[in-house]
């Protein structure tokens, strides 16, 4: 039988680890490729069956006319989200699969890590006594005991994340577009509305898609409805924040503290080494210059079982379309 010959675009050396792992369990040929793909390297797609893509990969009209062109059966995305994927364009010249979830708690886990981080300056101590400073001067942080976590999104991440924090004595308050109020009963929290999440919470969390509804839900008019010193942290999708109101919020220094680990135009830096390169954004060059602002590399996800399950879950995916079956991940286009 004909092996399915499948490119790979932004594939790091942990991905093609992780893959070549399970390559003789399927008929597949595959070809490994580090750089995106764009407008410059569509073309390469010529030849193959399945295009397999990663979040920052440019899926424009251009780049699908070019796939479907050269007779791309499938575009399997190793991801969740699917926001850089045109799916107006493709007009089921083929299908799109992708990766709904892998690790839960990988995300959740990471993102009290993160506010655990930034509100006891964890990381600029770490700086500090590498370079033989012992001061603590300028790391105090505040207890998370007793106070008020305010959660965006109450899917599966947000979920774990709130039994986590219910595990620090928080009073957890959410925000969903459909609550599901067995599991507020079950796990101990209230849904509020978004104004009084802004309100009453000292650290907030944004565990939701980036959806029109969402895209810069958090702006300068909803920050000014937050607590002064209030802890934003970021895990979802970077567009949920508009980067240049934050900005300012953090010098009018209504936000406490903000870590993130995504940022609205990160698919020109993040999974990137730019250490040796002037950082040509300015926003993204403003944040990592506050005291208070964490910023990492889209790393949330980054545990070994989350990426077995990606892998696994692509290759099936790919497996299931190959063989005729039922598409369980299949990406809607209409």
């Amino acid at each position: 039988m004909e092996k399915t010959k499948i490119i790979f675009f932004d594939i790091k050396d942990y991905d093609k680890e992780f893959f070549k792992k399970y390559a003789d369990n399927f008929n597949f040929d595959m070809t490994f490729l580090k750089g995106k793909l764009t407008e410059e390297t569509v073309h390469l797609t010529k030849g193959y069956d399945v295009v397999c893509a990663f979040t920052n990969d440019v899926i424009n009209k251009a780049n699908i006319d070019v796939m479907a062109n050269n007779g791309i059966k499938l575009l399997a995305m190793r991801c969740a989200g699917f926001n850089n994927v045109s799916l107006k364009d493709i007009h089921n010249r083929f299908k799109v699969v992708r990766v709904p979830a892998y690790s839960p708690h990988a995300i959740a886990e990471y993102t009290v890590a993160l506010i655990l981080a930034v509100n006891r300056k964890i990381h600029k101590a770490y700086v500090r006594t590498r370079e033989g400073n012992f001061s603590i001067n300028g790391l105090m942080g505040f207890d998370l005991n007793g106070k008020t976590a305010g959660i965006i999104g109450t899917g599966k991440i947000g979920q774990i994340l709130i039994k986590i924090l219910k595990g620090f004595n928080m009073k957890v308050i959410a925000y969903d577009l459909y609550p599901n109020q067995k599991v507020a009963e079950e796990l101990g929290f209230e849904y509020v509305s978004l104004d009084e999440l802004y309100a009453q919470s000292d650290i907030i969390s944004l565990n939701c898609p980036l959806t029109k509804e969402t895209q810069y839900m958090i702006n300068r008019k909803s920050m000014l409805k937050m607590k002064d010193g209030v802890i934003l942290v970021n895990t979802g999708r970077g567009m949920l924040i508009d980067s240049a109101d934050l900005v300012e919020a953090l010098k009018d220094k209504k936000i406490g503290a903000v870590a993130l680990d995504v940022y609205e135009e990160e698919e020109d830096y993040f999974f990137e080494d730019k250490s040796t390169q002037v950082i040509e954004d300015d926003i993204l060059g403003r944040l990592l210059s506050f005291y208070n602002v964490l910023i990492t590399s889209h790393q949330a996800y980054f545990t070994q079982e989350a990426v077995d399950a990606i892998t696994l879950t692509t290759l099936n995916n790919i497996k299931d379309f190959v063989e005729g079956k039922e598409l369980v991940n299949e990406v809607p286009q209409n």
